[in-house]
């Protein structure tokens, strides 16, 4: 992944991470990450190799069981690696919760540390760095979804999507959105986005549900377009369910693959389309609503990531329907209180959205 941090960086933004950083050797079996603790330094991987790995609570005897049913001789389990280029300890810049996961060296392997202090001020000082870095971070949070691939654990609860934009974004940001976007309705059964096939715009969902499927038909991705276009069914399976708020095809402007799944109108939806190419103008004309925007898109993604993290490490809560919370307990889903803050926040922005779309 080194080409991503060097394509998306500009020479003065590594200049500054190199003056900044600590340049440090880690030996083999070291953890640098520890999953549920705090993180207070971003890591670039230089040279070596880590692995990604979700651990269970031994005192949990649910997890416990689960593993002795997968054979398991260690309450671990490791799912994914890191190489020279990846980025490690990025969630506090764009997601307030702990870890979720493990990260140690494979191999002795060097990296070079920056603290959490010095990359927040420079990302509160310098938007266009701001801009290029969450950016970045998006793109390699999109290539460690794909690595993961999209197994049966892709499945997850809907995500407040909109509530999370709404709540990064600023008025003036809302606006520019409103006074582009077009409100279209969306008949039952209607493809709003093709597996394989072009994205044209980012789209809210504004009423209505829809699922997210991927296909299971082995042909190759151009002889099943044309399959569909020629009203051939395809074999395909439900991975997700979308409903008011959520955003889709944001993804295609941080990565030029083309989408992995399938989007279906369940019933009449309604959806603000906000044309790509319109989008990426702004993108490129407003870095401060560029910066925000990548934000956003890096902090979806992270919470994407972290629910295929939970389920692959199985996620299980000491809680039982009936009992009293204990507020010492960290329970499945539970949100900080500043993210609650600006939930609330976002939930009163997209009300007056909608009130504003039905004016227009």
């Amino acid at each position: 992944m080194t080409e991503v941090l060097l394509k998306e960086l500009s020479n003065s933004d590594i200049n500054w991470m190199i003056a900044t950083g600590h340049q440090k050797e880690i030996p083999a079996g070291t953890i640098l990450v520890q999953q549920g603790k705090a993180l207070d330094t971003l890591h670039i991987i230089l040279d070596g190799t880590f692995t990604i790995a979700v651990l269970q609570g031994v005192n949990n005897p649910l997890d416990q069981a689960f593993a002795a049913m997968e054979n398991s001789e260690t309450l671990g389990r490791e799912i994914a690696s890191l190489s020279s280029g990846e980025i490690v300890g990025e969630i506090p810049f764009i997601n307030v919760r702990p870890a979720p996961t493990s990260v140690k060296a494979a191999e002795k392997s060097v990296v070079i540390s920056i603290s959490r202090q010095q990359l927040t001020a420079k990302l509160q000082q310098d938007v266009g760095f701001a801009c290029r870095f969450y950016r970045a971070i998006a793109i390699l949070l999109a290539n460690r979804i794909t690595q993961l691939g999209d197994s049966k654990l892709v499945k997850s609860k809907t995500l407040r999507d909109m509530l999370f934009v709404l709540g990064q974004l600023h008025d003036s940001d809302i606006d520019w959105m409103i006074a582009t976007g077009i409100s279209q309705k969306i008949t039952a059964n209607t493809v709003l986005i093709r597996e394989g096939g072009p994205v044209d715009a980012l789209y809210i969902l504004l009423d209505g549900t829809m699922t997210v499927s991927v296909s299971e038909d082995e042909r190759n991705p151009l002889t099943r377009a044309f399959a569909v276009l020629e009203g051939d069914e395809t074999i395909s399976r439900e991975i997700a369910r979308l409903s008011k708020g959520e955003i889709m095809g944001e993804t295609a402007f941080i990565d030029t693959r083309l989408p992995f799944a399938t989007v279906r109108a369940t019933g009449d939806s309604l959806v603000l389309s906000i044309p790509r190419q319109q989008l990426a103008a702004k993108l490129q004309q407003d870095i401060g609503f560029a910066s925000r925007f990548y934000r956003v898109i890096a902090t979806l993604l992270a919470n994407r990531l972290e629910e295929m993290f939970n389920r692959l490490g199985y996620s299980r809560r000491i809680y039982s329907k009936g009992q009293p919370l204990n507020e010492n307990v960290e329970y499945e889903d539970e949100l900080d209180s500043h993210v609650l803050d600006n939930m609330s926040l976002a939930g009163t922005r997209f009300d007056w959205m909608l009130s504003r779309l039905k004016e227009s």
